[in-house]
């Protein structure tokens, strides 16, 4: 009986990793090429150029994160369908969310753009690099309605178990961003401009190999252009998972704006290194937040199939997997942070504030790593309310923790009011998870 169970848990391993280390190399990927736009133009432009590029980061992230949140929920859906064998729904689902979201953020990018200026003086960014960032912003928006297309399929690509074709598109939009990042800044000398067109022809690429790829590789997701593309079922039920993660990202990323503009009152310094700081973190907690799309994907499928019992399995097995990454991550960055910051062209003062940022915050990725495979379990049974709700309590702690304790750790607070909003988070869905399973047993026991 024990070796038989501990075959099980090697099987499960052995799926986590082969689903979750294609994500890892394409988030990689991802967040490499946008390096790319901050190393080039560093090093090429000067600080002044990398603080533009670093100040617009909230800003696109309030777009992104409300595209990944909503599709998340979509991922969710599509795993539990492929668990349940509906394969015939995928097409619709996927037609009915690639046309809605690329047109609804087609125009809310064309809003973006028509504010750019007004939003950027609001979040109070600092005079000397306003008009480069206003450059960058406005072309970035152009590239806005290709990604909401983009993660629409990947949703449904991860949804039915294929985390391979996301990795291809990555490194085909990774080479030519890089590319065309050389070309436009280094040789012609184009600036932040020059970045921002590289970076948005990099993701019509991107968007448009990943539609050609699910379309040949897979008949399940194929349709045809015509009045059943949009499906009123379909869209009732993929909001019903998608609007819940993506009020929580929209939410958490206008408390990251609220959170900016608190960060520009320390200075072009301090918002050089800690921008440049949260680049390099967000690829060191990729390994984290990829495993837990694993969790949530395999825990998915298994609850759309009803094996409840499996889902448990996944959660144990990607909770120990998890706690050895982020402990390995941590080993990482607290000796090298400084130092990749200094590749990106920062003076001496925004490395040494870099530096300190990373020995604050990498003391907490083991509380994030848990955190992370239990939020994995949670929405992969389908609890995407209850996950987003923490989210943005979470959020709400960070920022109030933020301006209590800045007296405390000046600069610093940045770094230990997030670690101590992952600390909730943890004890959020720990409790969570621990009450619903004292339900469970008490009303098996009766």
């Amino acid at each position: 009986m024990a070796a038989a169970e501990g075959e099980r848990m090697r099987t499960i391993a052995g799926r986590l990793i082969r689903f979750s280390l294609p994500l890892i190399l394409s988030g990689i990927l991802q967040q490499l090429y946008n390096w790319a736009d901050a190393f080039i133009v560093g090093n090429v432009e000067g600080e002044l150029a990398l603080a533009a590029v670093g100040a617009t980061t909230t800003v696109v992230g309030f777009y992104l994160t409300a595209i990944t949140g909503f599709t998340l929920g979509l991922s969710i859906l599509f795993a539990q369908r492929y668990g349940r064998a509906e394969t015939d729904r995928l097409a619709r689902l996927l037609s009915t969310f690639a046309l809605l979201l690329g047109g609804v953020f087609l125009l809310l990018a064309a809003v973006g753009a028509a504010v750019t200026g007004p939003m950027l003086r609001l979040l109070h960014t600092t005079p000397d690099t306003l008009a480069l960032a206003e450059a960058y912003l406005r072309i970035i928006f152009a590239g806005i309605p290709f990604l909401a297309v983009y993660n629409v399929y990947s949703a449904a690509l991860r949804g039915i178990g294929d985390s391979r074709a996301p990795f291809y598109a990555v490194l085909l939009s990774s080479l030519v961003n890089v590319g065309l990042d050389i070309l436009f800044v280094a040789v012609f000398h184009w600036s932040v401009a020059g970045a921002a067109i590289a970076t948005v022809l990099s993701q019509i690429a991107m968007t448009l190999f990943l539609m050609v790829y699910a379309a040949r590789r897979y008949e399940m997701l194929r349709f045809r252009p015509g009045r059943g593309m949009f499906d009123r079922r379909e869209l009732a039920e993929g909001v019903h998972f998608g609007l819940p993660p993506m009020l929580q990202s929209s939410v958490s990323s206008g408390g990251n704006l609220v959170l900016q503009n608190f960060m520009n009152g320390f200075g072009t310094q301090t918002v050089a290194a800690v921008t440049t700081a949260y680049r390099i973190d967000l690829i060191v907690m990729l390994p984290m937040i990829n495993l837990g799309s694993g969790i949530a994907t395999l825990v998915a499928q298994s609850c759309g199939s009803g094996e409840g019992r499996r889902a448990g399995r996944i959660l144990a097995v990607g909770a120990a997997m998890m706690a050895v990454v982020s402990l390995g991550m941590t080993a990482l960055v607290i000796p090298s942070g400084g130092h990749l910051i200094a590749l990106f062209g920062a003076g001496a003062e925004a490395v040494a504030i870099g530096s300190r940022f990373f020995r604050c915050i990498a003391s907490f990725y083991l509380v994030y790593g848990l955190a992370t495979a239990l939020r994995g379990y949670v929405e992969g049974t389908g609890e995407v309310v209850y996950s987003s709700v923490a989210g943005i309590l979470s959020l709400f702690v960070r920022i109030l923790l933020s301006y209590a304790l800045v007296g405390w750790f000046d600069n610093m607070v940045i770094a230990y009011a997030e670690g101590l909003s992952w600390v909730l988070l943890l004890a959020l869905y720990g409790g969570h998870l621990l009450i619903k399973g004292r339900r469970t047993a008490a009303s098996r026991g009766k």
